[in-house]
């Protein structure tokens, strides 16, 4: 994967290029980017540049073999760390090695996919997957080894905030003095679910979202008409992803929209309604026998429904980018019921809820519990 391959992000491009060949090159390097911002392909473009000796974005004068290899992911001294669980295939003590037939084609296919792409892949969205001690210990096996081309030996830990505290742990020391010639760079998106020992000796580098400009002559260069590529550069927020998403009509997005109007109307009609409670528990029932990153998944994009219908509801229209598809329920009707008076409660509670899944709580009991205090929290007067 080369530089001029991923969108946007110059400055880092710059960054990444001028130190790799003034050979400033830290030994851990952390990428810190949202979902969609090219934080994966930058750090494999890095590697590639490195290990093959590359310069400048075409990388025309490097190692034409090394190249080869980078294009089918198979350069031996490349190596990954990324979550995983057991599935139908691999029964017990999953590691990374164990899935990386899938891994690239994940890469192929979906270089700026997501978690949830990346278990439904694996068919474990069922599960949550972690960077688990059995990870840390191949980690630390494959990097006690020589390289095998007599340069660096790379190692990406991609959506490194799922590595569990045994695993970091481990790996703390490794990360603190790795063997000569050995780069480890932590891709995440959430920077603070790192442990704070294993963030101090890394060089952070944060990655913003993509330019709606950038997504757009993406989007034409796959032909999508203008029109249609800026409107979704609007709505993808950033995130190319999404975009992609968008573009092939499978997002998420548009079964989680349909969760929440639902969700919404029911819970609407449920102050003194019986009918409406039973509504609303049966909802309940249906989001809880997802799995529980879908039911994660959801509830963030609840969070920022409901965040858009508050900035819709104080005119900062600039600032929304979220189109509703589903006919008969419009954003800007439902915005006056979302304002300054609720939406911190309706945040936290919904931020609550993901928490409680994350940890393995009933799911049913917890979407319940949700659509109870929603029900309050929508009744609630703004002031």
């Amino acid at each position: 994967m080369l530089f001029k391959d991923i969108l946007g992000q110059q400055h880092i491009k710059k960054h990444l290029t001028h130190s790799a060949d003034m050979g400033r090159i830290p030994h851990a390097q952390l990428f810190v980017g949202p979902e969609g911002s090219g934080t994966l392909p930058m750090a494999i473009a890095y590697a590639q540049y490195i290990l093959c000796s590359n310069s400048g974005a075409e990388n025309n004068s490097g190692n034409e073999a090394c190249n080869l290899k980078f294009n089918q992911i198979a350069h031996p001294d490349l190596h990954f760390a990324f979550p995983v669980a057991a599935n139908d295939r691999v029964k017990s003590h999953p590691v990374s090695n164990h899935f990386m037939e899938e891994w690239r084609s994940f890469l192929a296919e979906q270089p700026y996919g997501n978690l949830f792409d990346w278990y439904q892949l694996l068919g474990i969205e069922n599960k949550q997957g972690q960077i688990g001690v059995d990870e840390a210990m191949e980690v630390v096996k494959s990097l006690s080894l020589k390289s095998f081309e007599g340069s660096y030996k790379v190692m990406i830990i991609w959506m490194a905030e799922k590595m569990n505290t045994s695993a970091a742990n481990k790996l703390l020391k490794l990360i603190e003095e790795p063997p000569n010639k050995t780069l480890f760079i932590l891709i995440a998106e959430e920077e603070e679910q790192i442990i704070q020992t294993i963030r101090s000796r890394c060089q952070v580098l944060h990655f913003p979202p993509l330019a709606e400009s950038v997504i757009k002559e993406a989007l034409q260069a796959r032909n999508v008409v203008e029109n249609e590529a800026v409107k979704i550069a609007h709505r993808a927020n950033g995130n190319f992803n999404k975009a992609i998403d968008l573009v092939n009509r499978d997002s998420e997005d548009l079964t989680f929209e349909k969760w929440f109007i639902l969700w919404v109307r029911s819970a609407f009609k449920a102050r003194g309604n019986k009918k409406a409670i039973h509504d609303l528990i049966k909802w309940s029932e249906q989001v809880a026998a997802t799995g529980r990153e879908t039911q994660k998944q959801f509830l963030h994009f609840c969070l920022d429904v409901f965040r858009q219908a508050m900035l819709l509801n104080y005119k900062a229209n600039d600032l929304v980018f979220i189109d509703l598809e589903t006919s008969g329920f419009e954003l800007e009707k439902f915005a006056p019921f979302v304002h300054g008076n609720n939406i911190m409660e309706i945040s936290k509670e919904l931020q609550d809820a993901i928490y409680h899944i994350e940890r393995n709580g009933n799911a049913k009991i917890i979407l319940t519990d949700l659509s109870i205090k929603l029900t309050r929290l929508l009744h609630k007067k703004a002031e």
